[in-house]
């Protein structure tokens, strides 16, 4: 349930989809799949995410359907050939990452989104990361919502100070979040905070 806790109700997929699953495994189209949401991505960040081993026999058979390039590192990174892949000085706008967005688990090597600094401001005892934020396409700082009986606001702390310009971004796209998860309380607002 989504803003709410309790128990997990587990089912199998095909009672829930109603569709049989193939009960062969098709591999290409997980990477093809991984891809499509993450890439460019390295045989190595498919697996990560995917957790399957193995994988780099199935990505050589697809590499005349794909096309390769490389990372700043000189890292192999593979990709859909019509994907979009914006000019590398593009502005990324300002994104709200919820706690476990795949985005920042689908990659063995994170630093293209998320700094060693900030991935250990995140890091938590009990697995529970918090909610983070993109500025720039790089992980920037934390958020929450804080509510009260009717209001909600949301809460953003930013791991280095923000620009007059970023905080008007980060303003803007954080006023977005409580009507999609209070609807039903007034009092939106945002409140960006520097880390004490």
């Amino acid at each position: 349930m989504w803003g709410a806790s309790g128990p997990p109700a587990l089912a199998p997929a095909d009672t829930w989809t109603g569709r049989a699953l193939d009960s062969r495994p098709d591999p290409e189209a997980l990477i093809t799949r991984h891809l499509a949401a993450f890439g460019p991505a390295s045989v190595k960040d498919v697996q990560v995410w995917s957790g399957l081993t193995r994988l780099r026999e199935v990505a050589d058979r697809m590499r005349d359907r794909l096309v390769v390039l490389r990372g700043e590192d000189g890292t192999e990174l593979l990709d859909l050939p019509d994907a979009p892949r914006p000019d590398p000085g593009a502005p990324a706008p300002v994104r709200f990452l919820y706690d476990f967005d795949n985005l920042l688990r689908a990659h063995a090597d994170r630093s293209r989104v998320i700094s060693a600094e900030a991935l250990r401001r995140i890091a938590v005892r009990n697995g529970m990361p918090p909610a983070t934020v993109l500025v720039d396409g790089e992980v920037r700082g934390v958020w929450k919502v804080v509510r009260t009986r009717a209001t909600a606001a949301v809460e953003v702390v930013s791991f280095r100070p923000l620009g007059p310009a970023e905080t008007d971004e980060v303003t803007a796209e954080g006023l977005r979040l409580p009507g999609f998860l209070e609807p039903g309380r007034d009092g939106h607002e945002v409140r960006v905070l520097d880390t004490p």
